[in-house]
């Protein structure tokens, strides 16, 4: 969902989460994650991994960047675009090494 669109209250299924479609959600699913509460306390990074673990294929990096955005906002944060992300990623990345 957009992420301007979101409200709080309303967020009951993972679609209803900022920058999630269906294929997104149906990621989410992948890593065993059904309602939007399953994210609290998730570690993007190793949602990333997981996915590519069980999908066998290599993720595009800003697949990091949308798990950073639902992550952060079901931990209070407020709904932002998954591209604001981009930059925190490539800091930790680096940091990671």
């Amino acid at each position: 969902m957009n992420p301007a669109k979101v409200v709080r209250s309303k967020v009951v299924t993972l679609t209803d989460l900022p920058n999630v479609g269906p294929a997104t959600a149906g990621d989410l699913r992948l890593l065993g994650i059904e309602h939007p509460r399953d994210l609290k306390g998730r570690d993007p990074y190793e949602m990333f991994d997981q996915l590519r673990l069980l999908t066998k294929s290599n993720q595009d990096p800003c697949v990091i960047d949308v798990f950073l955005s639902v992550t952060d906002f079901m931990n209070g944060g407020e709904a932002r675009p998954w591209w604001s992300f981009t930059e925190e990623r490539k800091a930790e990345i680096l940091r990671r090494g």
